[in-house]
């Protein structure tokens, strides 16, 4: 007789499903990744939350790619939840998916796909060849055949802790498994009704409820899979520890500014960009450290002491 699994472990499947099929890129100490997601942009109107944050986003893509880093997109890059059109996505942010097109022409750029761009796991990739570039008036190739990814692993060349990336939605069935039904609602029900004031409540981002269940089950998962694990999804930056291997690189729509994670000299870095006035008055693009930085070998410490 076989019993159902609970929520939890119906969670832990999807999650673990998300790395059967997985991207691995490697783990040095040469490595440079910038881990951004939940950028959702949009098509200009009221509901664009990516558009007071764009030239931040600018900015960091900017100095990322100046300094040699690879761009790693941890899903709901692209709001397809409210809205039907990529193309129009794309004519409305040239100046995102031109620095884009730049990381991805140089090798520099993977993608994963989230609850919000889930429809890039099978057609997506079609309507992503070129971007239309209104400086030069002309098309231009953006991401010709790039693959959107459930899951990519970021293996650690000295063996000792990989590091695991999805999006984080898999540990919500309303935003996994049912995720046709949760688009419509959030496409005729909730976003006429976000103009209003009203928040989205099947959202963990805007549901404290929601997103502390689904970060408990995150948490769960990396601790009885002895993974390190970063996702986005829930908007609720956070940096793991050696107790809690878990790290979530926030959100691009926050309305003070965008926050993502650095990975640099296998160590991990919560950081955030912000708009700040200098004495002169000039507004500038600041980025700012948020917490201490985290060390592969700190995780596997703590594995190795539990092991004693």
């Amino acid at each position: 007789m076989t019993f159902p699994l609970s929520p939890t472990a119906c969670s832990h499947r999807r999650i673990s499903r998300a790395f059967e099929n997985a991207l691995c890129l490697p783990l040095h100490s040469c490595s440079k990744y910038i881990l951004l997601s939940d950028c959702h942009r949009g098509v200009g109107n009221a509901n664009d939350n990516f558009l007071n944050n764009e030239y931040l986003y600018l900015a960091a893509l900017q100095y990322y790619y100046r300094r040699g880093f690879t761009c790693l997109e941890l899903g709901d890059g692209d709001e397809l939840w409210e809205n039907r059109s990529i193309q129009k996505i794309k004519e409305i942010h040239p100046r995102s998916f031109e620095l884009l097109a730049r990381f991805y022409a140089a090798g520099r750029m993977y993608a994963v796909y989230g609850n919000h761009d889930i429809i890039k796991s099978h057609s997506g990739r079609n309507h992503f060849h070129t971007y239309y570039c209104d400086r030069t008036l002309q098309e231009h190739p953006l991401w010709p055949d790039i693959t959107f990814y459930a899951g990519i692993i970021l293996k650690d060349t000295k063996g000792r802790k990989d590091i695991y990336l999805t999006h984080g939605h898999q540990a919500d069935p309303l935003n996994s498994t049912f995720w046709p039904l949760s688009r419509f609602l959030v496409r005729y029900l909730w976003r006429p009704l976000e103009k209003l004031g009203i928040p989205d409540p099947t959202s963990a981002a805007k549901n404290n409820r929601k997103k502390k269940k689904s970060e408990q089950r995150l948490v769960k998962w990396a601790v009885d899979h002895d993974r390190v694990l970063i996702t986005g999804h829930t908007h609720h930056p956070m940096i793991g520890t050696s107790h809690s291997p878990y790290c979530n690189t926030g959100s691009c729509v926050h309305p003070t500014g965008i926050t993502g994670i650095e990975i640099e000299n296998r160590c991990l870095t919560l950081v955030k960009w912000s708009t700040q006035a200098r004495p002169d008055l000039v507004l500038q693009a600041c980025r700012e450290v948020m917490g201490d930085t985290v060390c592969v070998d700190q995780f596997a410490k703590q594995e190795n002491l539990l092991m004693r």
